[in-house]
């Protein structure tokens, strides 16, 4: 799911000389009413950034007070929208992955949220919380080609999820493939 040249200048960039900042983000799976599984997601609220307006998932960078980058993901995914790691089993570490455009190096974590409650939206950070059924993820249908303009880039074309009528692309598209194709691989 990375975009055409994505993988190409990754391999030419020098991450120590980058310094890139570290965070952690949660792929939270949880029952939904429906006793269906569902995936979260967040819509991240407009603002002058590079991630602006984009969909992810809950999670940000390390502060001092995180033990580890585990820690920084259950934090975060507690304060964007109100899950207490307490609740959370993390299941697995997931592939890290560097972001160019705000030089960061994220690692993800995929967590089960067995007895959900309702989430509560940090309303500085999250716009909306998208709640997306685990089988429309793994539908197919849901993976395009979409031509997008960024801060940084016009008219792009990127390999994408459309996930509850949004869009999903870059980094959380390539974490969701790599998701994808690990519960691929227990069906």
């Amino acid at each position: 799911m990375a975009p055409k040249g994505r993988i190409e200048d990754l391999k030419k960039i020098n991450l120590e000389k980058k310094n890139p900042r570290k965070a952690a983000v949660m792929a939270l799976f949880y029952p939904a009413v429906s006793k269906e599984t569902n995936l979260l997601l967040i819509l991240r609220k407009t603002y002058n950034g590079v991630h602006s307006n984009q969909v992810g998932f809950p999670g940000g960078k390390v502060e001092q007070s995180d033990a580890d980058l585990m820690a920084t993901a259950l934090r975060e995914t507690q304060e964007e929208v109100g899950v207490e790691p307490i609740d959370v089993t993390v299941l697995k570490e997931l592939s890290e992955i560097f972001i160019p455009p705000s030089n960061f190096i994220v690692q993800p974590f995929i967590g089960l949220y067995k007895n959900p409650k309702p989430f509560i939206k940090q309303d500085d950070e999250v716009e909306l919380i998208l709640e997306v059924p685990l089988l429309h993820f793994l539908d197919e249908t849901k993976i395009i080609n979409k031509k997008i303009t960024t801060s940084y880039a016009i008219d792009v074309e990127v390999p994408a999820f459309k996930l509850n009528g949004y869009i999903v692309w870059g980094a959380t598209a390539m974490m969701l493939s790599e998701i994808k194709e690990l519960i691929k691989q227990v069906l």
